[in-house]
């Protein structure tokens, strides 16, 4: 048993989950008296609008931590980020953007997609996937910015699952205007970070 338990696989101990045990107990007897003052207050109407909301309450949050309703709204375990191939991380990239209010449109390709992102305080985005920070040479260039948009409005992102060498780093400082997402910084953002702490390098 203290073997299992030394490698993380025998589960919680119970001083371990005594408090949340606790809190739901208090909870629910609350609930329950609260039901009984209102139905000796008021009838049967209570308990009944009580029991109803429990039961809308319970079937929104048991829907919304389903994975599939939970990857909708950009969010992202690090093993369902590895198992994506390129155009299925392209669309996960696509769902944390508009999470975080972003306006996204993907330009599809067999096996480079791109996204372009245009925030509501004038900000794009041109999001590219590959393992290197420079670009390819057979890759599709950005559109170009329009009349009068501000150059230092744009920023080139590049995504990468794994994690960049030093002269992609350098690189990037060079060109300037150019943020490298690895894969640790990913799964922050994956996992709920806000992209602006990302792209200015918060930890």
């Amino acid at each position: 048993m203290r073997r299992l338990r030394a490698q993380g696989r025998y589960g919680p101990r119970f001083r371990d989950v005594l408090p949340s045990f606790t809190v739901l107990a208090v909870l629910v007897c609350a609930a329950v008296a609260g039901l009984a003052a209102g139905f000796r207050a008021v009838g049967v109407v209570v308990p009944v609008v009580g029991v109803l909301l429990t039961a809308v309450v319970l079937t929104v949050g048991v829907r919304r931590r389903r994975p599939g309703a939970r990857r909708r709204r950009g969010h992202y375990t690090p093993q369902e980020l590895l198992e994506l191939d390129i155009q299925g991380l392209a669309l996960a990239v696509a769902r944390m953007l508009r999470r975080d209010h972003w306006k996204v449109r993907l330009l599809p390709a067999p096996d480079r997609p791109r996204l372009c992102a245009r925030h509501q305080d004038g900000r794009r985005l041109d999001v590219a996937f590959r393992p290197v920070a420079e670009p390819l040479p057979d890759e599709a260039l950005p559109h170009p910015l329009a009349h009068g948009e501000d150059p230092d409005s744009f920023i080139h992102v590049v995504v990468h699952r794994g994690t960049f060498r030093a002269r992609d780093v350098r690189w990037a400082r060079r060109e300037g205007r150019t943020v490298l997402l690895d894969g640790p910084a990913l799964a922050r953002w994956a996992d709920g970070a806000s992209l602006d702490k990302l792209l200015a390098g918060e930890p």
